[in-house]
């Protein structure tokens, strides 16, 4: 698989599921969680009518993943737990019925992730799903980009002595970067971790390309912003 097919193998996920790319971006771009809710609103009444459709479920999942993620942001945790926590429902159907499939395992893994920021004490009831569905994913297709990325947020999450932090999570997101050189989200992802690293000026070349590549992304701005260049 060469190196930039990431992107149409993920397309064609989005366009089984029936999604509107564009405007799930924009979005999760412009923090519009409104937006957001509404679409998920949307595909849960699609996945519950529909409990053995995977492109339905997986619909859901990821449109919550997407919720989650601009609620964790914007500073709501307690939005991100529930965002994640109904997403992981209909994760765990798409894996179920379709076990073959690494982009099933990922969104599994990142919705898992995506609870245990809004209370610490989860992690112990999330973690191992959250680990062990990301590295599923990687095992069971080690040339995508999103794989690696989504396991490089977990590992920037998870406190060093549990196996993460931020040099655990700057291998990840490089490689997610060199899968894919032209995904914003890696070099936001990497950036940070590179500031969590105190390595400053390396974080902001990264998010000044994130910004660069995707110049709606609202949060990327912010960070860039508070972000030194030296």
């Amino acid at each position: 698989m060469p190196v930039l097919s990431v992107l149409p193998l993920f397309l064609f996920f989005w366009q089984a599921a029936g999604f509107n790319t564009a405007e799930l971006d924009k979005a999760r771009d412009a923090q519009n969680r409104g937006a957001l809710e509404r679409l998920a609103s949307q595909f849960a009444a699609a996945a519950s009518t529909q409990p053995n459709d995977v492109p339905a479920q997986y619909r859901l999942a990821l449109t919550e993943s997407y919720l989650a993620e601009v609620a964790m942001e914007t500073g709501d945790k307690n939005a991100a737990r529930n965002a994640a926590e109904a997403g992981m429902k209909a994760a765990e159907r798409a894996t179920a019925l379709k076990p073959d499939v690494a982009e099933y395992h990922r969104v599994l893994g990142t919705l898992c992730g995506q609870v245990i920021p809004a209370n610490v004490l989860l992690g112990m009831r999330y973690g191992n799903c959250a680990r062990d569905e990301v590295n599923k994913a990687v095992q069971m297709d080690p040339k995508s980009a999103l794989n690696y990325l989504s396991r490089g947020i977990g590992n920037y999450y998870l406190p060093a002595a549990l196996g993460g932090g931020p040099d655990v999570a700057i291998k990840d997101l490089q490689k997610a970067v060199a899968l894919d050189p032209r995904s914003a989200d890696a070099h936001l992802w990497l950036g940070l971790a590179l500031r969590k690293a105190n390595r400053n000026a390396e974080a902001h070349q990264e998010l000044q390309r994130s910004v660069e590549l995707d110049a709606n992304r609202v949060w990327a701005k912010q960070q860039l912003a508070k972000t030194p260049a030296k």
